[in-house]
């Protein structure tokens, strides 16, 4: 971890979520507050838990700091970038070279193969080089999947599947891992040799991570937990 270097930082950040009027045409004035004033900075290598209730706001906080959404006001800065100045175009380059994304549900395409699912974020990007391959080679048999490369991902177990995307959330080498409940589908024992794997490759690799997560015990895993409750964040 370099303290020195901050690779997320949220400055008074808020979002509001306009609320219909009582007729349903109009928008009530202050709407609904999904993150109130929220203000922190993320080391480079840093691991964040942040866990909170349904409707605290994690979600939210994640889109705005993996720019899906942007702040009613105050600034996301990803490497010192302020990522409501770029357009749309500049902010979707950010989020394929600098973010990786890991969820609840994996989102992998079950037609495509392992290697295929890992391969996505470059054929995106519109490359498939032999250094890419090896890469994906590399990363499965670190997650211990280097024999189910060929097969389809629907031959695989939840927890399998969740290697997968995190072996594809870790392709490009992103300086921010972003995780959503990335244990919330799988049971108990799955839910923590995934937690362990995710949090052992992210600091191998340099990654920061911040993850949203229900279970307190998976939480102490990071080195700092924070709390949302009604849009607020609380740190220790």
């Amino acid at each position: 971890m370099n303290p020195a270097i901050c690779a997320l930082e949220f400055q008074s950040v808020s979002k509001i979520y306009p609320q219909p009027g009582r007729n349903g045409r109009f928008a009530l004035p202050d709407g609904r507050y999904a993150l109130r004033d929220v203000s922190f900075a993320v080391p480079q290598g840093a691991t964040v838990a942040v866990v909170g209730r349904s409707g605290s706001g994690k979600s939210t906080l994640l889109n705005l700091a993996g720019g899906i959404d942007l702040p009613s006001s105050g600034r996301v800065l990803l490497d010192g970038e302020d990522l409501a100045l770029p357009g749309d175009r500049r902010r979707t380059l950010l989020r394929r070279e600098k973010i990786g994304f890991v969820f609840q549900f994996f989102h992998l395409l079950p037609h495509l193969s392992v290697a295929d699912n890992v391969a996505l974020p470059e054929w995106i990007a519109g490359r498939g080089t032999a250094n890419v391959r090896r890469r994906i080679a590399g990363l499965l048999e670190r997650v211990g999947l280097a024999d189910r490369l060929a097969d389809p991902v629907q031959k695989l177990s939840g927890g399998e599947m969740q290697r997968v995307a995190i072996c594809r959330a870790l392709l490009r080498q992103p300086r921010l891992l972003l995780a959503d409940e990335p244990t919330g589908s799988l049971d108990d024992e799955n839910g923590r040799l995934v937690m362990d794997l995710l949090l052992e490759l992210a600091r191998e690799e340099g990654s920061t991570l911040l993850f949203v997560t229900h279970s307190r015990e998976l939480s102490r895993l990071a080195d700092e937990i924070w709390q949302l409750q009604s849009g607020r964040l609380e740190r220790p």
